[in-house]
């Protein structure tokens, strides 16, 4: 009975009186978008970011910025980052990072060209290289590996 009381008062409140309350009360986190590249030859493209020296070998993203699409934030990413327009741009799948508060984006896409030249921004990556998905680097994380064993399993 408290509780169908509180909930017609809720809803009587203006909309923007609601929102701060909602804003105030829920847990804030952010969100980040990360791309399986995959070639016309099944390979997969790999990064060593400048920001991540400790992890070795990883998938290409970033933080989204504020308003921003998580598609175009996956595509300005990787323009900034290595100069890679991409295509045939799906969400594989979501999930949460409880320990960093963060929701991830993954997303499978293809390189617009078969040219597999890079343009490094060499203050955010060390190097970029593509990968058969049998002979990754050693220096790839078990989280990547899973990351990319779920992106790659999934039905297109």
């Amino acid at each position: 009975m408290l509780m169908d009381l509180l909930g017609k008062l809720w809803r009587r409140l203006p909309k923007r009186v609601r929102r701060w309350g909602v804003l105030l009360t829920e847990a804030r986190f952010t969100v980040t978008v990360g791309a399986v590249v995959l070639d016309g030859h099944g390979r997969v493209l790999l990064l060593r970011h400048r920001f991540r020296p400790q992890s070795g070998w990883g998938i290409p993203g970033g933080f989204l910025l504020s308003q921003e699409q998580p598609e175009a934030a996956l595509r300005r990413e990787l323009q900034e980052e290595i100069g890679l327009v991409v295509t045939d741009v799906e969400l594989a799948f979501a999930c949460a990072l409880h320990r960093y508060q963060q929701v991830e984006l993954i997303f499978r896409c293809r390189p617009l060209t078969d040219d597999s030249s890079f343009t490094l921004n060499h203050r955010e990556i060390h190097q970029a290289d593509w990968f058969a998905p049998t002979e990754l680097p050693i220096e790839l994380s078990a989280d990547q590996r899973t990351l990319l064993a779920r992106a790659l399993t999934l039905p297109r």
